[in-house]
């Protein structure tokens, strides 16, 4: 599968990757592969995972560690899944799983939402352990006082909220819109719709990885709304901005 990539070199052209090389830079806790995984298909799944993750940290200027949350975090690669979806989180394994087929381009979004669940304790205080901290912001759970944890709650703000700060987003009343017609309730989720802000971000700068993230900007969804458009997204990018960057520069200071 050919994947559309423009971005910095991570590896040399002849360094071999294979998802063991994954595991040990990024220092995720299990990484499994399903059984109809070809040896062929897995070699070339590796590398496009690990310039993706690298990618990914580049965009956000973090360490690996960020990347596993501190070793917690766990991957799978066609291992089965659920069907009709292309990949998901699964909060009680920590685990992030794309299915062989259909998961490229999902990484981002699943990301967040592991991050999203990582974050929930360490933002707020009375969550219980399955917690998201989008939607507990927007429950006004007990926030832990700090300055990351105030600009994480701008992203939230800015993916949820109009500029006035009170009424919802257009983003917000897109999906509910999309909700209603579906007889669901998916899209205006606020894990979802911050999964979904983030991966605008991520998809807007300047490097480009498909594998990573695509369809923010013209899939069907974009076209509904269901990501942030205009003045919104770039409102959401710049409170994405400035969490991630004040995050990387805290960790880097105390290596």
């Amino acid at each position: 599968m050919k994947i559309l990539r423009n971005g910095p070199a991570h590896r040399s052209s002849d360094e071999y990757i294979s998802f063991r090389e994954v595991r040990d830079r990024f220092d995720f806790y299990t990484i499994k592969i399903g059984r109809w995984v070809t040896d062929t298909e897995q070699e070339a799944a590796a590398v496009q995972f690990y310039d993706a993750l690298c990618d990914l940290m580049e965009i956000l200027r973090v360490p690996e560690a960020v990347i596993s949350l501190r070793g917690t975090l766990g991957l799978h690669y066609g291992t089965g899944g659920r069907p009709g979806v292309a990949a998901h989180y699964s909060p009680s394994e920590h685990i992030f799983a794309l299915a062989k087929n259909a998961g490229p381009g999902s990484i981002a979004h699943e990301w967040f939402h592991a991050f999203d669940h990582y974050i929930a304790s360490r933002a707020f205080s009375d969550l219980p352990s399955s917690a998201f901290a989008s939607p507990a912001w927007l429950s006004e759970a007990t926030p832990v006082p700090h300055p990351l944890n105030d600009l994480l709650f701008q992203c939230f703000r800015a993916v949820l909220l109009a500029p006035d700060g009170e009424s919802p987003s257009e983003m917000f009343l897109a999906s509910a819109a999309q909700d209603k017609r579906l007889g669901t309730l998916y899209y205006s989720r606020p894990e979802e719709m911050c999964a979904r802000a983030f991966e605008s971000w991520v998809q807007d700068a300047a490097i480009t990885n498909h594998y990573l993230v695509k369809g923010t900007r013209q899939s069907p969804e974009a076209k509904l709304g269901l990501y942030p458009q205009g003045d919104d997204r770039k409102r959401c990018a710049t409170a994405f901005e400035a969490y991630f960057r004040r995050l990387g520069a805290s960790l880097t200071r105390t290596r």
